[in-house]
């Protein structure tokens, strides 16, 4: 077998075929999009998205060929690196940038904003926790309660840099997807379930008490006292009754409703929008599948997703790993989250967050990072099936020498 058909077989297409199909429909979404709200901006637009694109593809190529070992020995070298490259975006900051969104979430130098260092935390945070539970439990020949509390200490800790530095670049939307994906590892780490269940309704109880403030007629005053921003206040008010504000903090929510309410069943028609919906191109994306191909277009989108998701549950479970376990784990909960969030927010059943749809918004840090994402998987598939291949070839060697 040549060398070229050894690495081709060992590739899941599989995986590969519905990131393409993602990647086709967020270019030719960002096409309608720009062409109808900066057409003069296509050009530079669609240029970029193919450049990153193409960043990602080359990277994730790259992490394929990368071996347990050396993933597992890089990771607290990446953590250490992300943490620094984090602190960056309260140093470098555009004022312009953080007076539209709330937040300083971006490194800006001069007028060019460069990335942002959160969307690459949340694939090295994914690899510390993968790597910090395989070797807790390799250290423990049987999980007890005291030793379930030790290892959610060391979540903690490994959690608490990551959230504290997001709180200071006030980003919350990107607070929530660490969370999900620590949900996901402590999900499937073996934890007991009576320290589980009392957390989640401590968490629960502590979701509906900030409601009840909220909604009491001192109570955004209190909330604002406390710490939170108007413009997040501002978000959950528009989520809770968008069309009484609609012409104001509910313009974006309501617009995307019934932009998406207009579509039908079929949709427009390739490249036809008739409602102004602001971001379309990256935090709304949704939107213009949903007007353009209707029901049945956004339908596909989501059959998309959940092949990819089906496909990469189907290679962990075939590769036997747990290192590789706890980061696909990790992964699909990050993408699982940033879908329900970015639809269910286009669809008005969740507040807005700005959280990118994967593959398909416009943006480069959130983009490249889950290729990153993909290459890990298919690193997972490559050297299950190069372990299978050395195991063949010792074994046909060991036949042919008896024989």
């Amino acid at each position: 077998m040549s060398n070229r058909t050894s690495i081709e077989h060992r590739i899941d297409y599989a995986i590969i075929f519905p990131v393409f199909c993602l990647l086709l429909l967020g270019l030719i979404s960002i096409y309608v999009a720009t062409r109808y709200d900066f057409p003069q901006n296509i050009p530079t637009v669609m240029l970029q998205q193919v450049l990153w694109i193409a960043i990602g593809v080359a990277v994730a190529f790259i992490l394929m060929f990368f071996s347990t070992e050396v993933l597992w020995k890089l990771t607290p070298w990446l953590y250490l690196l992300g943490l620094g490259l984090m602190v960056l975006p309260l140093i470098f900051f555009s004022p312009r940038l953080v007076a539209a969104t709330g937040s300083k979430n971006w490194i800006t130098v001069g007028s060019v904003t460069l990335f942002q260092p959160s969307e690459f935390m949340k694939i090295v945070y994914i690899l510390l926790m993968a790597r910090l539970t395989v070797w807790f439990k390799g250290k423990r020949e049987r999980t007890q309660f005291k030793e379930d509390w030790k290892l959610l200490g060391l979540y903690v800790m490994v959690s608490l840099p990551v959230m504290v530095l997001l709180a200071l670049q006030k980003d919350l939307g990107t607070a929530m997807v660490f969370i999900a994906i620590l949900a996901g590892i402590v999900l499937i780490s073996g934890i007991s379930w009576w320290l589980i269940i009392p957390i989640s309704l401590v968490v629960m109880i502590s979701i509906a008490i900030f409601f009840l403030i909220f909604l009491f007629p001192e109570g955004k005053d209190l909330l604002l006292r406390l710490g939170m921003d108007t413009y997040q206040l501002n978000r959950i008010l528009a989520w809770l009754a968008p069309f009484e504000f609609s012409e104001t903090i509910a313009y974006q929510q309501t617009q995307s409703m019934i932009s998406i309410g207009s579509g039908g069943l079929l949709g427009k028609g390739f490249n036809v929008l008739d409602l102004p919906v602001p971001v379309r191109e990256s935090d709304m994306i949704f939107t213009v599948i949903a007007e353009n191909f209707g029901f049945i277009g956004s339908a596909i989108l989501l059959m998309l997703y959940l092949l990819l998701i089906y496909r990469m549950l189907k290679v962990t479970f075939e590769s036997n790993n747990l290192f590789y376990t706890y980061i696909s784990t990790g992964f699909i909960m990050m993408i699982l989250f940033h879908i329900f969030e970015n639809i269910g927010a286009a669809v008005g059943i969740l507040p807005l967050t700005g959280i990118p749809l994967p593959f398909i918004s416009q943006g480069g840090s959130a983009l490249i990072s889950n290729l990153i994402g993909v290459g890990l998987i298919l690193s997972m598939n490559y050297q299950h099936v190069l372990a299978r291949d050395k195991k063949s070839e010792k074994d046909l060697s060991r036949s042919l020498r008896y024989h």
